[in-house]
């Protein structure tokens, strides 16, 4: 079952630059599929990949410390295709980010994923968040036929 502290669909709504934790260049993957499917609907992504140079023409950065600056002052949401072991993590680098660009994005893991520790670490540092539940799924039961 999906968890999250802010509304799926407001963060789709109000937010458009996505940086994509383990964006794939590898076809038939959703990490590949979601993404493409989000440009296409209007959202910029920024993919976070340390074996790719890009993904779907978009510049790709090793990890989201990697992203520049003025870059990463941008990103609205941060989706995360990464195992549920590695979401706190990942959520500790998006307190990080946080701090060093003084915005806070939403965290949204893909479906099937979730972490209880993730939560606490992002409950603790104010980053609103979104667990279990697939951006393109929740952008077509909301936004395209909602």
């Amino acid at each position: 079952m999906a968890s999250h502290t802010v509304s799926p669909e407001e963060v789709l709504r109000k937010n458009r630059v996505v940086a994509v934790v383990g964006a794939s260049k590898t076809p038939g993957k959703e990490a590949f599929a979601v993404p493409l499917y989000l440009m296409k609907n209007g959202y910029a992504i920024v993919p976070v990949n340390p074996t790719a140079d890009a993904i779907h023409g978009a510049r790709a950065f090793p990890s989201l410390a990697e992203i520049p600056l003025e870059t990463a002052r941008s990103v609205e949401i941060v989706e995360v295709f990464r195992p549920s072991e590695e979401l706190a993590d990942v959520a500790r680098q998006v307190v990080e980010m946080k701090k060093r660009t003084g915005r806070t994005p939403v965290f949204w893991a893909q479906l099937g994923l979730e972490s209880e520790e993730a939560k606490r670490l992002l409950e603790q540092n104010a980053v609103p968040y979104v667990m279990n539940l697939c951006m393109r799924t929740e952008h077509q039961r909301t936004l395209v036929t909602g």
